[in-house]
């Protein structure tokens, strides 16, 4: 599934080909997806010049001026960029190329979602208005997410830390693998009461959070080509996970048997030697 890294990695990799461009035309071939595509997309968008391209959580922003376009990739959706002087326009879609935004210079963005859990939705009010995005917690990496919001916001929460970090409402962006790798990397134990973390520890966890997901990102970054003549997908972050699917597994750090347990619907690695309290 995409995550904050890979969602970023998408918007770099697709915003030099789409910025400043205007649109010829709009393809939709299913418009069932998690949402599904608005009718008069087509109508919409007709016309319109692409400001910009950026990313809120894991939905990516195309401001348009008078609105803006909406995608989601969900859990199998991916973005690939067809240049307009490509012989793979001339293609046929796939099976599950469900929409295409065809810009005046021919470049074709075309999503590719398997599963049709993404969404392409418009939005003519002020995207942080938007009922998707109103409630949505900081972005982990800009200087509002610090050890002091996390203990103003957790310290009378009483469920795990781990449930909190994961909350979109808490903060965005941090999916299973990254919530267990950071609570490692910062000594906490998974099933630790938030409201129960001192400023210190949370000092450790913010900086985690921040580190692993820019190295993330970074990672991605030596992918951005394969968004031209491609299946549009970024690498995902290939590291050699401390925690994250290691069950039965000797920890890195001090030789103890790496844990598994169930927190709500997931899967929670931790060590319970490094990650005590």
């Amino acid at each position: 599934m995409p995550e904050l890294p890979e969602v970023e990695t998408t918007v770099r990799g697709i915003a030099p080909y789409i910025s400043g461009q205007s649109i010829a035309a709009t393809v939709i071939r299913n418009a069932q997806m998690r949402w599904p595509i608005p009718d008069k997309l087509p109508e919409l968008l007709s016309g319109l010049t692409i400001c910009t391209v950026s990313r809120r959580a894991k939905y990516i922003l195309l401001d348009c001026g008078v609105g803006t376009l909406l995608l989601h990739l969900g859990m199998s959706g991916s973005l690939r960029v067809l240049p307009g002087d490509s012989l793979q326009c001339l293609e046929l879609p796939e099976k599950h190329d469900h929409f295409d935004l065809i810009l005046k210079n021919k470049t074709v963005l075309r999503l590719r979602d398997p599963r049709r859990f993404g969404a392409v939705l418009w939005s003519s009010v002020p995207i942080s208005q938007h009922s998707l995005l109103k409630h949505l917690g900081p972005e982990p990496l800009t200087v509002d997410f610090n050890a002091e919001y996390l203990f103003q916001r957790l310290h009378a929460s009483r469920s795990s830390i781990k449930q909190n970090i994961m909350n979109n409402q808490v903060v965005v962006g941090i999916g299973n693998i990254y919530a267990n790798e950071v609570l490692f990397l910062s000594g906490i134990n998974p099933e630790a009461i938030a409201g129960s973390i001192g400023k210190k520890r949370l000092e450790k966890l913010a900086d985690a959070i921040k580190t692993t997901l820019q190295l993330a990102i970074e990672a991605g970054g030596s992918s951005l080509r394969d968004f031209v003549n491609s299946d549009g997908r970024p690498g995902y972050f290939q590291q050699h996970y401390w925690v994250y699917g290691r069950s039965g597994q000797s920890c890195k750090k001090c030789r103890n048997i790496i844990q598994q347990i169930k927190q709500g619907q997931r899967s929670s690695f931790y060590c319970p030697n490094c990650q005590r309290a």
